[in-house]
């Protein structure tokens, strides 16, 4: 009688055409070949990604974990996404190469899928890339008992500042990206009044979002945008959701748009007044407009991090704010989430002294917030993307307007 243990442990499973792909094969070949470039310097014969944001990034494909194992193991000669069965030959339609998938039926299928790819591809691994800042201890125990005679070599860092620059694909990719969240924050404009909940303003300005990024990629899956919406008191954070608190008139709103196509992240993020705004209300929101203004004047090549979040410091000093910052001034585009990657690296904040560069995107985003009970109360917070150009110009690639004069909500 046939088991589970007679079944198979890894499939090959190309059902259907490879999709178009989010980025040409030009784009991916450039980079796998500055990762090959790193492998080949520090002597690694082979990486085991298993993040969310490198997997998407060396392969197009974006997992779906749901307590599952993923992988994408690249060598100088093989590139195989390694995924879960219950996906059926999704991976393999939308890997940049390669795929094999591993079945449920016995244990360690993952770790045999990966020793599979390996010993077919004939690599004597000695030194295996892996990603420090994802794999948790007993994913590293695992690995190390798995391939004992093997040498584990953190290659967070050097892929991080490999994401860190855009190539032209990557820039126009993430200028569609803050066209949509402009068109989300219509949306959002268009859904607030008196007495409508936060969440119908999240969900009319997601469903706008998702329509655009259909039409602009009828190829893409349509997967993980949303809106952060907040009125009152639940402005005080910059990632609180939306909830069934109805607006009032003169409530402090904030606006959080966040369109995320192929793995990519955008965001626009906009402080609003629902037909009135107080003269205390009135006076923190023109300053932090203020930072905000001086902070996109201040983002250019040549300038380190934490010398813009140090100048920016200042005016907040002088207003006697500065303890009611909330977060650093700024942080990388590309391959990132709520959920997944960061390019902590590049965050304009006072530890970093990472030097902007061309092919760098950054974010101006400053922030304050007054707690309940405070004169002005509520989180003030303005956002645009700035894209540093190979000619040294920065070009701020958000079109919706910020400030008084554009965003008190009269209805």
């Amino acid at each position: 009688m046939l088991t589970v243990n007679d079944l198979e442990r890894t499939k090959i499973i190309k059902n259907g055409e490879k999709v178009t792909p989010t980025f040409s094969k030009a784009e991916m070949k450039r980079r796998n070949d500055n990762l090959r470039r790193h492998m080949a310097k520090e002597d690694i014969d082979a990486v085991l990604f298993t993040s969310y944001h490198n997997i998407n990034y060396y392969s197009d494909f974006l997992y779906t974990s749901f307590g599952r194992k993923y992988g994408l193991v690249v060598t100088q000669d093989k590139h195989v996404t390694v995924t879960a069965n219950i996906d059926g030959g999704m991976p393999w339609r939308r890997s940049f190469d390669d795929n094999v998938v591993y079945t449920d039926w016995q244990k360690d299928n993952y770790l045999h899928a990966v020793k599979k790819v390996l010993s077919d591809s004939g690599n004597n691994t000695r030194r295996l890339g892996i990603e420090d800042d994802h794999v948790t201890l007993e994913v590293r125990r695992v690995l190390q008992d798995a391939f004992p005679n093997v040498e584990l070599v953190d290659v967070s860092n050097a892929t991080m500042a490999q994401r860190m620059f855009k190539s032209a694909e990557e820039i126009e990719h993430i200028k569609n990206g803050a066209r949509v969240a402009d068109i989300g924050g219509a949306a959002v404009v268009e859904a607030i009044d008196v007495g409508v909940p936060e969440y119908e303003v999240a969900l009319h300005g997601t469903q706008a979002m998702t329509r655009e990024i259909a039409r602009l990629y009828p190829h893409a899956e349509l997967r993980d945008s949303w809106i952060w919406f907040q009125s009152g008191i639940n402005t005080d954070g910059a990632h609180n959701w939306a909830t069934s608190r109805k607006m009032e008139r003169g409530d402090i709103l904030s606006l959080n748009a966040f369109p995320m196509i192929a793995g990519y992240y955008t965001a626009l993020e906009r402080t609003l007044f629902l037909e009135e705004v107080s003269d205390k209300h009135l006076e923190l929101w023109e300053i932090n407009v203020e930072v905000h203004k001086k902070g996109l004047e201040l983002i250019k090549p040549g300038v380190r991090c934490m010398d813009i979040a140090i100048e920016l410091n200042e005016i907040f000093r002088e207003h006697n704010l500065l303890p009611n910052r909330t977060f650093g001034y700024g942080h990388s585009f590309g391959v990132l989430s709520h959920y997944y990657g960061r390019e902590a690296g590049l965050e304009l904040r006072e530890d970093i002294e990472t030097v902007l560069e061309p092919g760098m995107v950054v974010s101006m985003e400053p922030m304050i917030m007054v707690p309940e009970g405070q004169p002005g109360a509520g989180g003030y917070r303005e956002h645009d993307i700035l894209v540093i150009h190979d000619d040294g110009s920065v070009e701020n690639i958000t079109g919706f307007p910020f400030g008084p004069e554009h965003n008190i909500i009269k209805k």
